[in-house]
C-alpha cells in the first residue's frame, strides 16, 4: 500500500503533473519511435483529412463568388469546376515526384532550399506556416457552420465551439502521432462513406425522374450588380474569383510530402500511393457535390437579403450550407436520420481537418529549428514523441485568430490558399531544376527517359501553379489577403533574424585555439554576501572556504545602523577567519552598492575572477515565497551580466522543503536519454 498511497499523494500535491498524464498519456521511450510509423489506411485521414474535407466547401465557395450577379452566371460552375480538378490532377503528380525525389521530407521547403537556395526556401517556409495556421481556421470555422446548419439554435457559441475543438485537437496530437491517426481515422472514412452514398443515392433518383430539389432554389437571387458591369472583362474577373475560390479543395496536398519520414517502409512508396488515393477521392466527391448542386439547384450567397423571400430577419438569419442543403433535398428533409449523419461526419471531418496542420505545421517547424531558423525548442520531441512545442503554438496562434475573426469562414477564407500556391510554384520550379542537373549527369537510358517525364511534368505544373497564384493574387489582395502576405513577411524576417542570432552566438562561442581559450584566470577572488550571522551564511562561508580561493572577503551593506552594529558584534565574537566589509547604502538600496563593488573588484583585476557567493532559503509552499524577500535572485539576475564574474547559489533547506521534494521516477530528459524508470512512487518529471 505505501507505493500507492506515495503515488496518489505524489499527484495530488502536484495536479498539474497529474493533468498532463491524464491527457498526453505514459512517457514513451525514444527506441519507440519507430512503432509510431503509420501504414498507408491512417496516413490518409492525418495527412490528406484537409484536401478530402475541402470538397465540403469548394463547391460552396464557388456558387457564393458567382452568385453575386444573380443566377445568370451559375453556367460558369462547370468550366471553373473543371479548371479545379485539372489543378488538382497536376498538383497531385507533381507532388508525387517530390515524394520520391525526397523521402527525407520537408516537402516544398526541402526541394526549393535544395534546388533555389535559402531565401527562396525561407519564403515557402514562411507561406506554408501561415498556411497551416489558416487550415486550422478555416476548417474548423467551417466545421462550426455545419454544426450550426444542423442547429441553428446554438449559433451565438460559434467563438466557443471554435475555440474548444481547436483546444481538443491539440490535446489529441500531443499523445503522439499514431494515436491522433487512431483518433480520427473513423470520422475521415465515415465522411467519405456518407458523401459517396449522398452523391450515389442523388443520382440514382435522378435518372429514375425523380431530381432532387433544394430548399433554396424556391428564391429568386436578387443581383448585387445592377449596372450590367458583368461584362467583359468584369465577367473575366468574375470567372477568374470564383476560380480562385474552388481552388481551396487544394489545401493540404502538399502534407504527403513533408511527412514521408513518418510512414512505414518503403516510404516514398507508400506516401505516393496514398498520395495518389487522396487526389481521385478528393476529385470525385468535388465533381460530383458541384454537379448535385446544379442539379438540386441550390442558391447560396454571402449575404441571404440576396434571396428573395427569404423567411424571418434575413440580416440575421444563417443559410444552410451546400452540403446541408443535398444532404435534406436528398434524404427527404432535414429531419431524417441520414441527414442528421451527413451533418455530423460533415462537421467532425471540417474539425479534424485540422489535423492536417497539426501534423504539417510541428514537422516543419522542427526542421526549420534544426536548421537554426526558428527556436531551437520546436525541434524537441516529448514525452509521446511529438513535436510538443510546435502543436502548443499552433493552437494558441489559432485561438487568437479564432476570437479576433468570430470564427467566420467568410472573413477567414481570403487570408487562405495563398501561400499553398507559392509553394506550389517554388517547389515545381525547384524540381525543374533538380531533373535538369539529374540528366546533365544521367547517362542511363530508362532513367533519363524517366526524369525527362517527370520535368514535363513538374514544369507544366510550375506554369499552372503560377497562373492560378497570380489569379488569387489580383482577386483576394484587396479582400484581405494583403494580411497574409504581410504575416509571412514578418516570418520571413523573423526566421532571417533568428538565423543570424544562432549564427552570432555559434561564432561567439566557437573555439579555434583550445590552449589560449582554456588559460586559468591568475586569481580567483571569493566574496561571500552577509545579511546576519545564521546558519545559511556560516554554510556559505564555509562553502567558499572549500573552494580555497586566493581572497576571501565577506560583504554587507549596512541599511540599518542597529543591525549592521549587531552583525560586527557577531562577527568578532564568533571569531570568524574572514575579513568582514560593509557598504554604506544610505538610501537603503541593498542590489546597486554589491552590484558595483564586485564590478569595481573586477575592473581592478582584469585577469582576475570573482566569484559571488549566495546564500538562499529553500521553502515548501508557494505562500512562503511571498514571505521572504527576493533580494538574492535580482542580485544574481545583475550579476550575471558581468563578464569575469561568477554566480554561486549556497541554499539552505528549510524544513518545509522536503514536502516539496517528490521524486521523480524519470529526471527531465530521460526519455530522450532512453533511461529506464527508478522504482517508487512519486512524479514524472519528463518533459513535454
Amino acid at each position: 500500500m505505501g507505493p500507492c498511497l506515495r503515488l496518489t499523494l505524489a499527484n495530488v500535491f502536484n495536479l498539474p503533473q497529474a493533468l498532463k498524464r491524464l491527457v498526453i498519456g505514459q512517457a514513451m521511450r525514444s527506441e519507440e519511435l519507430g512503432e509510431t510509423l503509420l501504414p498507408k489506411r491512417l496516413a490518409l485521414p492525418i495527412f490528406a483529412s484537409d484536401p478530402l474535407s475541402s470538397v465540403a466547401y469548394a463547391t460552396e465557395e464557388i456558387l457564393l463568388v458567382l452568385t453575386v450577379g444573380g443566377t445568370a452566371f451559375l453556367y460558369l460552375t462547370p468550366w471553373i469546376a473543371a479548371g479545379v480538378v485539372a489543378l488538382m490532377a497536376v498538383v497531385v503528380l507533381s507532388y508525387r515526384q517530390v515524394v520520391h525525389a525526397y523521402p527525407d521530407g520537408g516537402g516544398s521547403y526541402e526541394v526549393v532550399t535544395r534546388n533555389l537556395g535559402d531565401r527562396p526556401g525561407l519564403v515557402v517556409a514562411a507561406a506554408l506556416l501561415v498556411d497551416y495556421v489558416m487550415t486550422v481556421a478555416v476548417s474548423v470555422a467551417s466545421g462550426v457552420d455545419n454544426i450550426i446548419s444542423a442547429f441553428p439554435s446554438i449559433g451565438g457559441g460559434r467563438v466557443a465551439m471554435a475555440v474548444g475543438f481547436v483546444a481538443l485537437l491539440a490535446a489529441v496530437n500531443l499523445r503522439g502521432v499514431r494515436e491522433s491517426g487512431r483518433a480520427f481515422a473513423a470520422p475521415t472514412y465515415l465522411f467519405i462513406g456518407g458523401i459517396m452514398l449522398m452523391l450515389v443515392t442523388g443520382f440514382i433518383k435522378m435518372i429514375f425522374g425523380h431530381t432532387p430539389v433544394a430548399s433554396s432554389a424556391q428564391y429568386r437571387i436578387i443581383p448585387t450588380d445592377h449596372n450590367n458591369t458583368l461584362a467583359g472583362i468584369g465577367l473575366i474577373m468574375l470567372a477568374l474569383r470564383a476560380f480562385a475560390s474552388g481552388c481551396t479543395a487544394l489545401t493540404g496536398v502538399e502534407a504527403i510530402s513533408n511527412g514521408v519520414p513518418a510512414f512505414r517502409p518503403p516510404k516514398s512508396k507508400n506516401a505516393a500511393t496514398t498520395m495518389a488515393a487522396m487526389g481521385i477521392t478528393a476529385v470525385v466527391m468535388f465533381v460530383g457535390i458541384t454537379a448535385l448542386a446544379l442539379v438540386t439547384k441550390v442558391h447560396k450567397t454571402t449575404d441571404t437579403c440576396q434571396l428573395a423571400g427569404y423567411p424571418g430577419d434575413c440580416s440575421t438569419a444563417s443559410q444552410p450550407t451546400v452540403i446541408a442543403q443535398l444532404a435534406a433535398s436528398i434524404f427527404g428533409g432535414d429531419r431524417s436520420v441520414l441527414f442528421y449523419f451527413i451533418q455530423a461526419v460533415t462537421a467532425l471531418v471540417l474539425v479534424l481537418a485540422a489535423n492536417t496542420a497539426f501534423n504539417g505545421f510541428p514537422l516543419l517547424a522542427s526542421i526549420l529549428a534544426q536548421h537554426r531558423y526558428l527556436p531551437r525548442q520546436l525541434h524537441t520531441r516529448g514525452d509521446r514523441l511529438a513535436f510538443s512545442n510546435g502543436i502548443i503554438a499552433l493552437a494558441l496562434v489559432n485561438i487568437a485568430l479564432l476570437w479576433a475573426y468570430k470564427a467566420s469562414v467568410n472573413n477567414l477564407i481570403h487570408l487562405y490558399i495563398l501561400g499553398v500556391f507559392t509553394s506550389f510554384t517554388l517547389s515545381q520550379i525547384g524540381m525543374v531544376r533538380h531533373w535538369n542537373e539529374l540528366l546533365a549527369t544521367e547517362t542511363d537510358a530508362a532513367a533519363r527517359n524517366a526524369a525527362h517525364r517527370s520535368r514535363v511534368i513538374n514544369g507544366f505544373g510550375a506554369c499552372v501553379t503560377a497562373l492560378v497564384l497570380v489569379i488569387v493574387m489580383l482577386t483576394k489582395f484587396t479582400q484581405g489577403a494583403w494580411l497574409a502576405v504581410v504575416a509571412a513577411l514578418v516570418l520571413f524576417g523573423m526566421m532571417r533574424g533568428i538565423r543570424r542570432h544562432y549564427d552570432a552566438v555559434a561564432e561567439e562561442l566557437s573555439v579555434d585555439d583550445p590552449h589560449s581559450e582554456a588559460v586559468r584566470p591568475a586569481k580567483v577572488h571569493g566574496i561571500v554576501l552577509v545579511s546576519k550571522i545564521h546558519k545559511p551564511t556560516l554554510r556559505a562561508l564555509g562553502y567558499a572556504q572549500a573552494f580555497r580561493p586566493d581572497t576571501l572577503e565577506a560583504l554587507s551593506v549596512a541599511v540599518e545602523k542597529d543591525s549592521t552594529d549587531e552583525l560586527r558584534e557577531k562577527w568578532n565574537e564568533f571569531d570568524i577567519q574572514v575579513p568582514l566589509k560593509v557598504l554604506d547604502s544610505p538610501y537603503r538600496e541593498i542590489t546597486k552598492p554589491v552590484v558595483s563593488y564586485v564590478r569595481a573588484v573586477k575592473r581592478s583585476t582584469p585577469r582576475d575572477v570573482v566569484a559571488v557567493f549566495i546564500p538562499e532559503y529553500v521553502v515548501g509552499h508557494w505562500w512562503e515565497h511571498l514571505l521572504h524577500n527576493q533580494s538574492a535572485l535580482w542580485l544574481k539576475s545583475r550579476l550575471l551580466f558581468t563578464p569575469g564574474v561568477m554566480v554561486i547559489s549556497v541554499p539552505w533547506q528549510l524544513a518545509s522543503a522536503p514536502r516539496a521534494d517528490h521524486p521523480a521516477r524519470r529526471a527531465p530528459g530521460s526519455v530522450r536519454r532512453g533511461e529506464p524508470a527508478r522504482s517508487g512512487g512519486g512524479k514524472d518529471s519528463g518533459s513535454a
